[in-house]
């Protein structure tokens, strides 16, 4: 793990976000701001604008008001909920 100042964040970016992208753990450390983890964005993280999400949520609002949407049974499975929610569209 690196921990590094922002000053000297700011003045080599490159070679902490090069250090990052090949798995080294870098901390930036601020006096005043905290602390903060830098790590690259993978293939299992999802990033959507402000206005995408919020479209995204409107979109499932309207479904569950008309009355496309599940339920889980109180005694159904997690796994038996969601294959449930697969076999029925």
């Amino acid at each position: 793990m690196v921990i590094v100042s922002t000053r000297d964040f700011r003045a080599n970016q490159g070679k902490y976000l090069d250090m990052a992208n090949s798995g080294e753990s870098i901390i930036v450390k601020s006096r005043d701001r905290g602390c903060f983890r830098i790590v690259p964005v993978s293939d299992d993280d999802t990033v959507y604008s402000k206005e995408k999400l919020s479209s995204m949520i409107q979109h499932s609002k309207a479904q569950i008001e008309s009355g496309n949407s599940f339920t889980k049974g109180a005694d159904e499975s997690g796994e038996d909920f969601v294959n449930r929610m697969l076999c029925t569209k």
